[in-house]
């Protein structure tokens, strides 16, 4: 099957799309009013696009519209060819994004996609599949103004497996220092070296002021109920119904979500004091929650 699949690398996934929209101020704003973001940057007569909208200006939509050409044959071709292997599911794995210069409300975006590469079967937890990698390079007046690598796994869906352990959590290199950190019962938050910005959950750069430099803090583990929601549907084996899961206000100014414990899911209030701990849930996996009720 590889060797069928191998030949597409190098065609092309879209060719001379053009973005639905112009970049626009109010699709600026509902996204930074979507992701909390309030840099600056985004607003005001000088106003440029968040980098990390640049998939957006070439979406083509509900109606699946991607300018003059839009998809090509050749990415159809392959997708029918893997779902005729019984590679029928299909999810995002991840992407990456380089940036060459800003985008700005009104520029026109048009772009050109290529199959970049398709991996050799691989078995995943999800199923058995290949993986399809795509790279489309953005322009603007003609000039590339960045390249964003899309990768997706065509896969057949393994048997599911029953199991009653708590879903594992997405360790990847953005995220590692905060698990070691669990690891050895401390609660880490990352601060922004170059402005002192505080930010939960970590994030590669600082959404203040831009700078990739940080450090951590060790949290005091005092917080309050900020929010929560007491769960009760949908039921899963490695969880016992009803329970409260809630937003909790740390002392320090940042929210993270977890399990209260130590107080019936009926007495978790907003405004409860909590305090740090960590449970041991089985034998390979330890999570940060907090206790409530007053205990210590």
């Amino acid at each position: 099957m590889y060797q069928r699949l191998k030949p597409y690398e190098g065609r092309p996934a879209a060719t001379a799309g053009t973005g639905k929209d112009p970049v626009n101020a109010p699709m600026i704003r509902h996204w930074c009013e979507a992701m909390g973001d309030t840099h600056p940057a985004y607003t005001g007569p000088g106003a440029v696009a968040p980098p990390t909208m640049l998939q957006v200006w070439t979406m083509g939509g509900l109606s699946g519209h991607t300018g003059p050409t839009g998809r090509s044959g050749a990415y159809d071709e392959l997708l029918a060819l893997l779902d005729g292997a019984g590679c029928t599911s299909v999810v995002a794995t991840d992407c990456e994004q380089e940036y060459v210069r800003d985008l700005r409300p009104g520029d026109t975006v048009t772009f050109d996609a290529v199959i970049e590469s398709v991996s050799a079967r691989k078995t995943t937890r999800l199923g058995t599949g290949y993986f399809v990698t795509t790279r489309t390079d953005v322009r603007a007046g003609g000039h590339l103004v960045g390249t964003h690598r899309f990768r997706i796994l065509k896969y057949a869906p393994a048997r599911p497996r029953v199991t009653h352990k708590r879903p594992r959590p997405v360790i990847n290199r953005d995220n590692a220092g905060f698990w070691d950190g669990v690891a050895a019962h401390r609660l880490l938050i990352q601060r922004c070296t170059g402005c002192g910005t505080l930010r939960f959950p970590w994030l590669p750069g600082c959404d203040t002021c831009g700078s990739g430099a940080w450090d951590t803090v060790v949290a005091s583990g005092e917080g309050t109920v900020y929010s929560y929601v007491v769960m009760h549907h949908p039921p899963f084996p490695a969880f016992d119904p009803p329970y409260a899961v809630a937003l909790v206000e740390l002392a320090e100014g940042v929210r993270m979500i977890s399990n209260i414990t130590g107080a019936p899911y009926d007495e978790v209030r907003i405004g409860m004091p909590v305090r740090l701990e960590f449970l041991r849930v089985d034998e390979e996996l330890e999570l940060p929650v907090f206790r409530g009720g007053g205990a210590r």
